[in-house]
């Protein structure tokens, strides 16, 4: 079926955090004003309700209103909404719910818990793509969904004119590299999904991040992505080092614990997390609070003269 869409997602995108209020509902006027700060900072687009928004603990009354939320918050900037479930119909029902209301594309984790065979998994993305037309982006992460999804499903569905791309969060450079060797000559975009990876994936011909660090740093990130792509390895490499204790401390625990105390530092957001989740451990903070600190003094190495 003929794509009716342009699918090029290249570049940063904040995976966003969901901001709750002391009752833990939802806190849409922090929600938005923080997408509107990122979309200042020259992000490439935002995502929604993916695992770093706490989309497990939202309703699906929830999850459309953040996605809409976001949609009137920005002017120019895409939104892919996280719609991924380990129910082929409820993602599905997501999906359609996020493209009425506006989204640009969608993102779907991989069925998680029930570890369905690459059949399974070729069915399940095409059933979705086939009745939901926008761009939709395969997300790839094992240590979440105890399945990984092996480079031939992948380069299968790129196949589909209505899967754009993929989230790689395997953190397997070799299985990544041979999706791009294998997809270079289609309309597909390459993500990364791992902080520590974004520049390494960048080197091989990738195509940006979905990012969890751009949430607090998205100048400094924008601008490593940038000077990664443009040819410039010098510069990325500085500031792949310079964001480097902050990744580290971002992922202490499980994410998204420390990107919302660091939100809650920096002075972005709460935070508040929905049970299960438990905030992050003094010993961690710490950590996380020097990593910002040191930023703080430091110019991004893109802009140095």
């Amino acid at each position: 079926m003929p794509s009716t869409h342009d699918s090029d997602f290249a570049g940063v995108f904040p995976a966003m955090c969901t901001p709750f209020d002391e009752d833990r509902r939802i806190d849409f006027e922090t929600l938005q004003r923080d997408a509107q700060r990122l979309e200042a900072a020259g992000v490439d687009g935002l995502v929604p309700v993916g695992s770093t928004g706490e989309s497990a603990t939202l309703t699906h009354d929830e999850h459309v209103r953040v996605v809409e939320a976001v949609i009137d918050a920005v002017d120019d900037v895409p939104v892919i909404a996280g719609t991924g479930s380990n129910n082929t119909r409820e993602a599905l029902e997501l999906s359609e719910r996020a493209a009425d209301a506006g989204a640009d594309g969608i993102l779907l984790i991989s069925p998680y818990y029930n570890k369905p065979e690459q059949r399974g998994l070729l069915e399940h993305y095409r059933t979705i793509a086939d009745a939901v037309d926008v761009p939709q982006i395969v997300y790839n992460v094992p240590s979440r969904t105890g399945r990984t999804i092996e480079p031939d499903t992948v380069v299968a569905l790129a196949e589909h004119p209505n899967i754009a791309g993929y989230k790689a969060a395997e953190g397997d450079l070799g299985a990544i590299g041979e999706i791009i060797e294998r997809t270079t000559e289609q309309d597909f975009t390459v993500l990364s999904g791992d902080d520590p990876l974004t520049l390494p994936l960048l080197s091989i011909g990738g195509h940006g991040a979905i990012s969890v660090v751009a949430n607090i740093e998205p100048e400094r990130t924008v601008a490593m992505a940038g000077a990664a792509i443009e040819g410039d390895y010098e510069r990325a490499r500085a500031i792949h080092h310079e964001l480097g204790p902050l990744v580290r401390a971002l992922f202490t625990e499980t994410n998204p614990i420390p990107v919302k105390e660091a939100m809650a530092i920096r002075g972005y957001g709460p935070a508040r997390l929905r049970p299960p989740l438990t905030r992050l451990e003094p010993e961690n903070r710490a950590q996380l609070e020097e990593a910002l600190e040191t930023l703080e003094e430091t110019p991004v190495a893109a802009t140095r003269e």
